[in-house]
């Protein structure tokens, strides 16, 4: 697990929440004070949908809501002349990217081990910060997932030239 603040607050704003950078995320739950608090719970109510949009799996592939579709609502809360006292999200890494990571590293896991890559971004009125985690469906010594996900992520903002320094 490791932290990261972010340097340029305004640049990595735009890229969380009005570019596709994060689209590679689920949201498991987000919360966003502005003059009033919102939660967002991202697990997907599949009996809100019909018997037939359950069983299509490109409808519901996944637990929790892609954040690709809930950021345009996150942005709509957060928008404004002021800004917001806080947020907090909670997103995890897409399997089929986790899975890629994984076997790059040489860490062999079917899923019974690593549960999910998870990234938490919390923003307290003045800074942000990201802290990376793992969860896992039962205790690891092996810290190689934990390591490989740090990594990864470091590429990744690297990559879309997020500004930050380790906490």
């Amino acid at each position: 697990m490791k932290t990261y603040q972010i340097s340029n607050l305004k640049d990595f704003m735009n890229k969380l929440l009005l570019s596709g950078d994060f689209d590679c995320f689920l949201l498991e739950e987000g919360t966003i004070v502005t003059a009033n608090a919102f939660q967002i719970d991202g697990h997907i109510r599949k009996n809100f949908y019909t018997k037939e949009e359950q069983e299509d799996p490109s409808l519901c592939p996944y637990d929790f809501s892609l954040w690709k579709d809930i950021r345009p609502l996150c942005f709509q809360l957060i928008k404004g002349k002021r800004t917001p006292l806080s947020f907090q999200f909670v997103l995890l890494l897409l399997p089929c990217h986790m899975a890629q990571i994984l076997e790059k590293g040489g860490f062999q896991d079917n899923g019974s081990l690593v549960r999910y890559f998870a990234l938490t971004i919390r923003f307290d009125g003045t800074n942000a910060v990201m802290t990376t985690g793992l969860s896992t469906n039962t205790f690891l010594m092996d810290k190689t997932p934990e390591q490989l996900w740090d990594d990864a992520f470091r590429k990744f903002m690297d990559k879309r030239q997020i500004s930050w320094e380790a906490v």
